[in-house]
């Protein structure tokens, strides 16, 4: 599986969302770009709409461990932007929607299984 890095610098977030071709559903949106780069880096937008300090927070953290545990293809610069039903969603609901959406962008990694 392939490592993927933090979008940190608001240069970065800002290029994607100019640039990037952007997938949605209920819970998410993602805006994706290709980087040049040897490896993808993921970003999350949580606003205050979706709820308090604590809901936001948990939100990031399923969609970092979400992130993690889909194989995305290299060389890519993901945005991840929370919809106000994402605050309610439990862990699978939201697993779920990232990797249809990676799917419906085309940087799922193919496994050996033939996914």
């Amino acid at each position: 599986m392939a490592h993927v890095q933090r979008l940190t610098r608001q240069a970065d977030f800002a290029a994607t969302r100019r640039d990037g071709r952007p997938w949605s559903d209920r819970l998410l949106v993602l805006v994706a770009r290709p980087n040049g780069l040897s490896v993808s880096r993921a970003g999350y937008s949580v606003s205050k709409r979706v709820g308090n300090a604590v809901v936001r927070n948990r939100v990031k953290r399923l969609l970092r461990e979400s992130v993690r545990r889909t194989p995305l293809r290299e060389g890519w610069d993901l945005v991840f932007i929370a919809r106000n039903d994402a605050s309610a969603a439990d862990f699978h609901a939201v697993d779920r929607s990232v990797t249809r959406l990676a799917r419906r962008a085309g940087i799922v990694e193919r496994t050996a299984g033939g996914e």
